[in-house]
């Protein structure tokens, strides 16, 4: 066997494993928007996703309202009034704590960066009473502003996303700010006109993890949000389980399935930065 032969062959299985893998992993989703044109008998009946008898049933009644006024495309406006102010806070707040304690020296940095970085171990399951209190107190609980799901992200609150972007702030040459100081920038143009463009690929993956996760949280909204006309969409989705009448599944699946669409959505239109931005963040510069 030629070299061009055994390098033909070793693509051609690289290539197969990773079709198959990604089939997989897909599979359950091409399940789930197949099993929405199904009826209940027939969704338990295979494991395919097509179906010789298509209905609609299921989104028929995906429209229908559950919980009170609400229904699928209300609970969904609600989802996003605290969804996209949360992300464009998070970006805009993480950016700026990253950019502190990335590129300044000051009295006290490693201890307040240790400080942060202990909060990663905290699980969110042992802040919901504290935050439950301190949000109660404040008088936001039910607030029509989504108030405890949104300001704490003007505060870099998410960890993770400031721990990010200071990683990739180090792959950034400090050269470039000492151009940009001699050429009479301030710290604050030095942020938006240099050190921004270059962490956009990283931003952009905060700001997608950001906008995935909020989507689908359930346990703030559960918490913080007591009116059924201002529930989102991850809790419209459990409403739609009526456990008295038994559950209709291509209903339940159609719901989920709408649900998720703005999510992907999203995702493969920023798919090609949110790569750039991993595979930036396993070089170092």
């Amino acid at each position: 066997m030629n070299y061009r032969t055994a390098k033909n062959i070793a693509t051609f299985l690289k290539y197969f494993i990773l079709i198959a893998v990604g089939f997989v992993m897909v599979y359950p989703l091409i399940w789930m928007a197949g099993a929405t044109l199904k009826s209940n008998a027939e969704i338990f009946a295979n494991i395919s996703p097509f179906t010789a008898k298509p209905t609609f049933d299921g989104f028929i009644a995906a429209m229908n309202d559950y919980g009170g006024k609400i229904n699928i495309w209300s609970s969904m406006l609600n989802t996003y009034k605290y969804v996209l102010p949360k992300v464009a806070f998070t970006v805009a707040s993480c950016t700026l704590t990253a950019y502190g304690f990335g590129r300044f020296d000051f009295i006290g940095k490693k201890a307040l960066f240790a400080v942060l970085m202990s909060t990663l171990f905290l699980p969110q399951v042992v802040m919901n009473v504290p935050q439950f209190i301190l949000y109660n107190n404040f008088r936001w609980i039910d607030s029509p502003a989504y108030l405890p799901l949104i300001v704490p992200a003007l505060f870099a609150s998410d960890t993770y996303f400031v721990f990010m972007l200071i990683q990739f702030l180090r792959t950034i040459p400090r050269e470039l700010d000492e151009a940009a100081k001699i050429d009479g920038c301030t710290s604050l143009q030095i942020l938006t006109k240099i050190i921004a463009p270059v962490l956009k690929p990283a931003i952009v993956s905060c700001a997608l993890f950001q906008f995935m996760w909020t989507s689908n949280d359930f346990m703030g909204p559960l918490l913080y949000v007591n009116t059924p006309e201002r529930y989102p969409a991850t809790i419209f989705v459990r409403l739609s389980m009526d456990a008295d009448v038994g559950f209709a599944w291509n209903r339940i699946l159609a719901v989920s399935l709408i649900s998720i669409l703005p999510s992907l959505i999203v995702f493969f239109m920023a798919q090609r930065q949110f790569i750039d931005g991993i595979a930036a963040g396993s070089i170092k510069g």
